[in-house]
């Protein structure tokens, strides 16, 4: 999720910050702390970050040094209890919000609708692992639906499990992503890993949407392939798009991020990469130890603001820490990771 209650009061002043006619950061600082709300908003939760693949484009393959783990169940409850929903009535307000602002219908299927109008309302179950190697990813989403919340991830179709995928229909999951960047396996391979493929895959979700059909589940199925710029994408995009033509899919090509981690990086057409980092002001992040991190870029956890195991969500986000990392987004301080390891723009920068 992200606070749409900060992103609509600071809506103008965002216009303002990206036309640089804000030139006080001790009154930007002031003003941001106005306008955030101080209930936490959960962006993502990384139930597990154990993971199988090798992709080029994750930094989780040759960075990441912290240990493999999985968020304890009750440790998770006891987020999720700290955690609601948007009423239907802040839902309508946000849909004609970003209808306005953002020239974005909810009725279409692009990154950027997914952005606008699937992000903000669920809670995001994966980080830098595969939520199908999460022994209680079932579990997990059943009580998010229990308490009304919509839940999603995304992961590799390599792990289908069917029997379990369909478990994950059955108990409310919201919308499931499978990440495909090639329609031939050997290209495949050299982007995921050798533990990918496309072929299997495929049948894979044909199954699930047969079944999904057959049973009436609404979980929606999204396919995407990451822009990677690849003299062969454009051509396999539209193999893909044949593939799942007049299948109930949302298939659209995502732009990449993480490109500080690419030696080649290239103009990013999501909204939420354009405009400047929110984070700090709109969300936090639960890492699969129970720490609580900036944004779920942070891959090693470099910037732990709290641990849920302590602390409630309410005493981190309105705690030191994240006062000072908010300090360190508008100051530009050389010890914040964000300056080298990020693709966003940080505050600080567009105050002359």
């Amino acid at each position: 999720m992200i606070d749409i209650h900060f992103y609509m009061r600071a809506h103008e002043f965002k216009l303002a910050l990206q036309n640089n006619k804000i030139v006080d950061k001790i009154a930007a600082s002031a003003e941001l702390e106005r306008l955030r709300s101080k209930s936490p908003v959960i962006f993502n939760i990384e139930t597990t970050n154990a993971c199988n693949m090798r992709c080029t484009m994750c930094p989780r393959t040759t960075n990441m040094t912290r240990p493999v783990s999985t968020l304890d169940m009750a440790l998770y409850r006891k987020v999720t209890e700290q955690i609601s929903p948007w009423s239907v009535d802040e839902w309508r307000q946000w849909q004609v919000f970003a209808a306005e602002q953002y020239g974005i219908s909810d009725n279409g299927m692009c990154e950027n609708h997914f952005f606008l109008y699937v992000i903000p309302r669920v809670i995001i179950l994966h980080g830098y692992g595969d939520p199908l190697l999460d022994p209680a990813i079932v579990q997990r989403v059943r009580l998010l639906t229990e308490r009304a919340i919509p839940s999603y991830f995304s992961c590799n179709p390599a792990n289908i499990d069917i029997d379990k995928t369909v478990e994950l229909f059955e108990n409310g999951l919201s919308y499931i992503k499978y990440s495909i960047d090639s329609v031939n396996d050997e290209q495949h391979r050299k982007v995921r890993g050798e533990n990918s493929n496309f072929a299997t895959s495929y049948k894979k979700i044909i199954k699930l949407l047969e079944i999904k059909e057959q049973r009436g589940l609404s979980t929606v199925v999204v396919i995407t392939m990451i822009d990677l710029d690849n003299s062969w994408q454009q051509d396999d995009y539209l193999k893909l798009q044949n593939a799942f033509k007049d299948k109930p899919v949302y298939l659209y090509m995502k732009s990449p991020d993480q490109q500080w981690y690419t030696n080649n990086p290239k103009p990013n057409q999501s909204i939420h990469w354009s405009e400047f980092c929110q984070f700090p002001w709109s969300s936090m992040t639960i890492m699969s130890n129970g720490q609580v991190s900036s944004c779920g870029q942070d891959y090693d956890n470099a910037i732990a603001l709290g641990n849920v195991n302590s602390e409630s969500l309410y005493e981190i986000w309105n705690g030191e820490k994240y006062r000072e990392f908010r300090q360190n987004h508008l100051t530009l301080a050389q010890a914040n990771k964000c300056l080298g390891q990020c693709d966003m723009t940080l505050a600080g920068r567009l105050i002359q």
